[in-house]
């Protein structure tokens, strides 16, 4: 008899009868865009029955899930064409990830580039094949006998239902039926398998745009005492423009890499003496460093702000009240002994503020009591995930400690909200959202967080009420907080939209009853303050590297290392723009004459490479005249300009934000 279902899309609900047996496949079919459902609201493949009564919403493959349906899809098909080219490789997992996909191999020998051609070239054959994605539910039985030959898959069937089994395992298996999908060609045979929960693309001539990337290596269920395996890593897109477009967000990443740009730029460098993600900053690196301390100082004093400084190091037992030991000691280094005594390199400085908090007592009438320092920390992280300036082990952090009363709380998150949304659009970053990260109540994960169900409840509604307030887009983030309170991230956008996390603001009710910090209120009593975390920049050693790559080197003229280059025409009129140079100096800026014995077209090439926003040049007419021709960043000039005038604009040009 024929069902009725209800198809949802955004804009509407439509009642539909379709015949008894019908599948997603004959409501979307015919549409290559649709490339998975939810049917009461579980995303499963377009081959699922329908029955009388469901509520059916179209996948589209253009979004989240639509594109990690396409993703995991082709993760199979990599992982295919990779049995079939290498027929003694072991399966691991191949989850999606962002803009693609990875699968992991036990093979004899790492992938090499040649490799990785021939298993895309081997991928598209297996697409042109249009193999079908077929599912079936099986036993742990069965599934044990038909992946006897795969010892990894055989672990994951033993780890059934433990959220912890692995890395993107939630792909393979979960706490309850087991499922295989068959890759089925056209004549009913079966071309490959795989354990998988799905859901997948009814049949590989949808993946049409994708591309494999690179290959490293990855230790079984990320645990370094397990096997080392080849990750194989690829990208899928819903259209050949769409992964034309990918592509081109890549290449223009690579160009503004700022691990390259700092040695182009002669800005900073990690040198291997020091040690893994310990980075030294250059003269030029340092003038860009000394300009974004200067100007979060000042703005510091005028939010309200007191300059403390606290040292590097700290005694065993200070960590174990603020709770840095154990709920963050993975990310510390380990201690250091001093005649029987530990001492730990600091990884936070908010156990030091506490006690200048705690150093004498305290009125309601000095809070909010705002601390701020340049704060070095410390954290001990794996040298796989370092990365530039944007992951280290040596953090600077323009680091605050607000204390505030608890009715001031929501006032003070929204005083911090404002100076940091300033402070990002000076610098040229505006575009950006708010990330609200919360406890995670359930399951092991509780086990991270301190404190109270009403103490977390209340933090959360403070952090969230700002957040909605601001205007903003807020996104949670379960499970995401520190162990010891909730907190807002900005979230910004780089000229090439990409997303870094920046500035947080962190609400902290455990370390001020930790430190036993109190405040005399009006009556008399003694009252226990709130205290929020914040750090502008972040750290601002990761603010650089972002800034490096937002603007390809080519930061804006206020905080460029060198921000007039003076070129003479010939050796003859260097004596008169040094002179300029000096006129510039004593105005402040950051200038240089170019006295090399390059010829003048590389010295304009050079200046152009260094990315110096203005070049000065200066030939027989111009110092018969007073003056100077412009060349700009962007290659356009303006000549013949007085030199008072000259230096004018470039005074202008080059003066910091709310200077």
């Amino acid at each position: 008899m024929p069902v009725s279902i209800t198809l949802v899309r955004p804009e509407s609900r439509d009642p539909r009868v379709v015949e008894t047996g019908a599948t997603g496949l004959d409501l979307f079919g015919a549409n290559q865009s649709v490339v998975a459902m939810r049917v009461g609201g579980v995303l499963v493949d377009l081959a699922t029955p329908l029955r009388e009564g469901d509520q059916v919403e179209p996948v589209a493959s253009d979004s989240a899930d639509g594109l990690n349906v396409i993703r995991h899809s082709c993760a199979h098909v990599a992982a295919q064409a990779v049995q079939v080219l290498f027929a003694d490789a072991k399966l691991g997992i191949g989850p999606p990830i962002t803009d693609g996909f990875y699968y992991d191999f036990d093979v004899s020998t790492p992938f090499t580039p040649d490799d990785l051609k021939a298993i895309e070239k081997q991928m598209q054959g297996v697409v042109k094949e249009r193999q079908r994605f077929v599912r079936r539910e099986v036993t742990d039985e069965q599934a044990r006998a038909e992946l006897a030959a795969e010892p990894y898959k055989l672990e994951l069937i033993g780890l059934k239902g433990d959220s912890g089994a692995a890395e993107g395992a939630s792909v393979e298996v979960s706490a309850g039926q087991l499922t295989i999908y068959d890759n089925v060609r056209r004549d009913g045979s079966v071309a490959w398998k795989d354990l998988c929960r799905g859901p997948h693309v009814p049949h590989t001539g949808y993946l049409r745009a994708f591309a494999v990337t690179r290959n490293s290596a990855a230790y079984w269920r990320g645990d370094q005492a397990n096997q080392q395996l080849q990750r194989l890593y690829g990208t899928a897109w819903p259209t050949r423009d769409d992964l034309a477009a990918y592509q081109h967000r890549l290449a223009e990443a690579a160009r503004r890499d700022h691990r390259k740009l700092g040695v182009e730029l002669d800005l900073f460098s990690f040198p291997e003496e020091l040690g893994a993600g310990l980075p030294v900053f250059h003269p030029k690196g340092g003038v860009i460093k000394r300009e974004m301390e200067d100007y979060v100082r000042a703005a510091h004093i005028r939010a309200g702000f007191h300059y403390v400084g606290t040292p590097h190091i700290a005694k065993e037992g200070l960590f174990y009240t603020s709770g840095h030991l154990p709920y963050y000691a993975e990310g510390m280094f380990p201690p250091m002994d001093s005649d029987g005594q530990k001492y730990y390199l600091k990884a936070m400085n908010c156990p030091m503020h506490n006690l200048i908090f705690a150093s004498r007592g305290r009125s309601y009438r000095e809070l909010p009591l705002r601390f701020f320092e340049f704060g070095t920390v410390y954290r001990d992280e794996k040298s796989g995930v370092l990365q530039g300036l944007t992951r280290v082990r040596s953090i600077t952090q323009d680091d605050s400690h607000s204390y505030v009363t608890a009715q001031d709380a929501g006032h003070e998150v929204q005083h911090l909200l404002t100076f940091i949304l300033e402070l990002l659009r000076d610098f040229g970053l505006d575009d950006f959202y708010l990330e609200l990260s919360t406890r995670d109540t359930e399951g092991t994960k509780s086990t991270k967080f301190i404190g109270s169900d009403e103490q977390w409840e209340t933090a959360t509604a403070v952090l969230e009420q700002v957040g909605l307030d601001s205007g903003l887009e807020l996104v949670p983030d379960p499970g995401g907080a520190a162990y010891y309170g909730p907190k807002i991230s900005v979230q910004a956008k780089d000229a090439i939209g990409r997303t870094w996390q920046m500035s947080t603001i962190q609400y902290d009710f455990n370390q001020p009853e930790r430190f036993g910090l109190t405040y005399t209120a009006p009556d008399g009593s003694h009252a226990q303050p709130v205290m929020i975390h914040s750090a502008k920049f972040g750290s601002i050693e990761r603010f650089l590297g972002v800034l490096t790559e937002h603007y390809a080197g080519a930061f804006p003229a206020w905080l460029s290392p060198v921000q007039v280059i003076c070129i003479p025409v010939a050796a003859d009129h260097e004596g008169y723009l040094f002179d300029v140079a000096r006129q510039l100096q004593a105005a402040g800026v950051r200038v240089e004459v170019d006295t090399s014995d390059d010829r003048f077209g590389k010295k304009i090439r050079n200046a152009q490479t260094s990315k110096v926003p203005f070049m000065l040049i200066a030939g027989e007419s111009d110092v018969a005249a007073g003056a100077v021709s412009f060349r700009y960043r962007d290659g356009s000039q303006n000549n013949g300009i007085a030199v008072a005038e000259a230096i004018a604009e470039i005074v202008a040009a080059t003066r910091a934000p709310r200077s």
